[in-house]
């Protein structure tokens, strides 16, 4: 039997998806991309802001088509849509067989099963369960880059998100653990280790009774043919001098870190429920650039807030202009049900919150052309993604660029590369965000 997997939303839903298709292919059921092919359909849903619920509910819509016309047998919905609004799931879209929550993507199987038997229920775990199946995740990237999910949930509590209720508690994954998978995906071809979670550096605190993810990190660089090591979702309060060490002394941990600050006036901070305040985040990325000079960051901010003033909207834009990150997205504040920013009072227009989020955007588009333009004439160590198509070019990504949210490097040659290879190269110019260069 034929199955298609919808994967939506983040890097951390991704790995929950490929687990479930690695269980899947053990089974010996075969994957297509090809809707009008699928016997069985898998959606596995995001709900963190607005969009992503509309975008998932339209795919849920999409896909029972399918169901409805009798070419699909059995469509399953799991992920984070589903934990949150699993019975108006199935009371309002009737073609959906099996629900499954954020823990109990290890049923997966028994999801199928139940489904092509004709029943129609809803699957969960406990909220702050671990899932932790024994199966080989069938890597989806392309083979080259993999992410690694170092812990699950959330204990920060910030006004507007929802995580804490729908993905549980902050719990790491046991380091053993994560050292084989990562042995596991290595021996896959992997190169490029991505490690994520809902708070990156506080991995480890709920096992070991300390942030471990300096010890992690040691741990995983010792592991034969792992060449980069990429950290995401780093929260600015929880860096510790030992993980800024580590990145200083490990050639395999890249000079990159992905910081989400939300907001830079003290007052909205407080409000969001965030841990830091505008001095502490100018004091922690000036010494992450002193440490580590050529560090890469990223960051993502909120606009339009509740109660976020026009002054307020100001202070952040000079924020962002005296820091000049070298990445940065900007989300309009989606109000979500069920948290408190939702309720507060002093709800921002969505044309205010998008003609600050443009205001931003723009001001980042010019330091990040800026600093695209200053990296001409430097050396790099350049990962290939793969081929231009009909041209003498490929295209790669530096340690500077997470894939699918950075930029790239276009390389003009003869020569032959393979997707995964490294390559030294010289940066000789810069369109926009991105780079041109040539082989040493």
């Amino acid at each position: 039997m034929k199955i298609l997997f919808i994967s939506l939303g983040c890097d951390k839903n991704l790995v929950d998806t490929e687990v479930m298709l690695g269980l899947l292919a053990s089974r010996g059921y075969e994957m297509t991309d090809d809707e009008t092919q699928a016997d069985i359909i898998v959606i596995n849903t995001c709900c963190f802001i607005h969009d992503a619920k509309e975008e998932s509910i339209q795919n849920i819509l999409e896909m029972a088509e399918y169901k409805k016309s009798g070419r699909a047998k059995a469509l399953i919905v799991t992920g984070c849509l589903a934990q949150r609004y699993r019975q108006e799931i199935l009371d309002e879209i009737p073609e959906v067989d099996e629900v499954l929550g954020t823990t109990a993507y290890d049923k997966i199987l028994d999801a199928v099963d139940a489904a092509l038997a004709g029943k129609q229920e809803v699957m969960l775990s406990d909220i702050d369960a671990l899932p932790l199946p024994d199966t080989k995740r069938l890597v989806t990237t392309g083979g080259h880059f993999a992410y690694l999910k170092i812990a699950e949930g959330c204990d920060k509590h910030c006004t507007y998100c929802i995580i804490p209720k729908i993905r549980g508690n902050f719990r790491s994954v046991p380091m053993e653990r994560l050292v084989k998978e990562a042995e596991g995906l290595a021996e896959q071809g992997v190169k490029e280790l991505i490690l994520v979670a809902q708070e990156t550096t506080l991995y480890g605190k709920d096992l070991y009774g300390e942030k471990s993810l300096h010890v992690l990190l040691r741990e995983l660089a010792k592991i034969s043919g792992i060449r980069w090591i990429r950290i995401l979702y780093c929260y600015p309060e929880e860096i510790t001098d030992e993980l800024i060490q580590v990145m200083k002394e490990e050639p395999k941990v890249c000079h990159y870190l992905d910081l989400p600050i939300q907001h830079a006036n003290d007052e909205i901070l407080k409000r969001m429920g965030r841990r830091t305040s505008k001095q502490e985040l100018v004091d922690i990325i000036g010494k992450l650039r002193r440490e580590i000079p050529d560090i890469c960051l990223r960051t993502t901010l909120i606009t339009g807030f509740p109660g976020e003033t026009k002054e307020q909207h100001e202070e952040l834009m000079d924020f962002v202009d005296e820091m000049e990150f070298d990445r940065l997205g900007v989300f309009t504040y989606s109000p979500e049900e069920d948290t408190p920013a939702a309720v507060m009072p002093d709800q921002i227009d969505e044309e205010v919150k998008e003609a600050r989020q443009a205001e931003l955007m723009e001001l980042q588009q010019d330091i990040a052309f800026d600093n695209a333009q200053d990296m001409v004439g430097r050396e790099v160590l350049v990962m290939i993604e793969g081929k231009v198509a009909d041209e003498n070019a490929y295209v790669g990504r530096t340690y500077r660029d997470a894939p699918n949210v950075d930029g790239l490097i276009f390389i003009n040659t003869d020569e032959e590369l393979l997707s995964g290879d490294f390559a030294r190269v010289k940066v000789t110019g810069a369109v926009d965000y991105d780079l041109i260069g040539e082989l040493l």
